[in-house]
């Protein structure tokens, strides 16, 4: 017997019919004599409804009220699966995230988990129940629902797998896995058996979906066995079931994959914008007077590269930032002219950045050298460079996104077996 928790997204419960799917799922689970906890998101398109409807309501809406309207979602996906399992003759119970209860900082519609209590999931294990629970919500110190921003469903699993110690957390999509790289682009992508929590963190923040950011973040914190499967595989085929090894991928300890690739995956993400400060005065302090007005801002930047003037009294300061966030950023820029002392800004949207990823490459050279050359061979101009230990992402023009990521992808052998 095993503890799991399952987690079910949006194209999973999208209709009574997935539902049904969904609870067959579960009582496959339950039937093989293991406890389960079960975190649902909304039905598809129903979180773009609210919102919608939301700031319909009001352009300038309450943050509170806005997580009381959106986290009714799961809420409903919640009563309706737990109604379809007793149906099936399993024993369970809807809950909502105040009740476990998950909570919050105060952050409303962006909300980070602070602690859950498993002590209220382990007596409904005991009790033989299947605890039911709308994700993406939990309470905050105001004693208000709080939403943990789009995708939160994803950490509401990983933190209750956590709390409540499971052998591991299921987390179906409409996807059957992990794969090297985004199969609509390139068909041979593979998909992968086992990705290191590092690799897999480094997949879902450079442009990969199948995960959100921080519910990898905790899965590798809490080393909470994660694995990635498809909701519309026939619940009752054959290894659904398996408990150790279940069809997907498994997101697990960089010590759990025997044979490690170079490269494991290649992410990409598309809409990038291009920032550049020309001669800025090369003093101490220039880069927090620079990034940290735009990070208060909320601007996210990524990749920053400086060249430094041949008298070494200016520089050239380049960063990207998503291009939904160009004119706010040059807005804050316009506002520091006078202080940080630039002579322009220039800015280009419609780039796209595209990333190698592998554990592998820590203890391997010239896998930049080869990512280059490849580039370089297809008449493919490199923008901008960043690197990590495990990971080299290139700033592109975006017309040329998906000769790159194909191009990358062959590169490294990962459309062979």
């Amino acid at each position: 017997m095993a503890r799991i928790v399952m987690k079910f997204g949006g194209t999973s419960v999208a209709d009574i019919a997935r539902i049904r799917n969904v609870a067959r799922h579960v009582k496959r689970e339950v039937d093989a004599g293991h406890e389960v906890a079960v975190v649902v998101s909304a039905m598809a398109g129903k979180t773009n409804e609210l919102v919608g409807w939301t700031r319909e309501a009001s352009p300038m809406h309450d943050a509170r009220e806005y997580d009381a309207v959106v986290a009714s979602g799961e809420q409903v996906t919640a009563g309706l699966l737990a109604i379809t399992l007793q149906n099936m003759g399993v024993h369970a119970r809807s809950w909502q995230g105040w009740q476990i209860p998950i909570k919050t900082d105060n952050a409303h519609g962006a909300a980070r988990i602070l602690d859950i209590d498993g002590a209220f999931l382990i007596k409904r294990f005991g009790e033989g129940q299947v605890a039911v629970i709308a994700g993406f919500q939990g309470i905050g110190p105001d004693n208000r629902i709080a939403t943990l921003g789009r995708g939160g469903s994803d950490t509401s699993a990983v933190a209750i797998a956590a709390a409540v110690k499971a052998d591991r957390c299921d987390i179906y999509t409409d996807v059957d896995g992990v794969y090297t790289t985004d199969p609509r682009i390139e068909p041979k992508a593979r998909r992968l058996g086992k990705i290191s929590f590092e690799e897999m963190l480094e997949m879902a923040s450079l442009g990969a979906k199948v995960l959100q950011v921080r519910s990898v973040e905790l899965a590798m914190v809490h080393r909470v066995r994660t694995f990635v499967r498809s909701s519309f595989d026939d619940p009752d085929a054959p290894g659904m079931g398996d408990l150790l090894n279940p069809p997907g991928t498994l997101i697990c300890d960089e010590e759990e994959i025997v044979e490690q690739q170079v490269v494991t995956g290649i992410a990409y993400a598309k809409d990038e914008a291009q920032i550049s400060l020309r001669r800025v005065g090369d003093r101490p302090g220039v880069a927090a007077g620079i990034f940290g007005p735009l990070a208060e801002a909320n601007i996210n930047v990524d990749m920053i590269v400086q060249n430094i003037s041949e008298d070494g009294k200016f520089t050239d300061m380049t960063f990207t930032v998503p291009s939904g966030d160009v004119d706010k950023a040059l807005a804050v820029l316009d506002r520091l002219k006078a202080e940080v002392g630039y002579d322009v800004v220039q800015s280009e949207a419609g780039m796209s950045k595209v990333s190698v990823i592998g554990i592998g490459m820590r203890s391997h050279a010239g896998v930049a050298a080869t990512a280059f050359k490849a580039l370089a061979e297809k008449a493919i101009n490199i923008r901008a460079i960043t690197t990590s230990e495990i990971k080299i992402s290139i700033l592109i023009d975006g017309p040329y996104t998906e000769l790159a990521v194909r191009t990358l992808h062959s590169v490294y052998g990962l459309d062979k077996q």
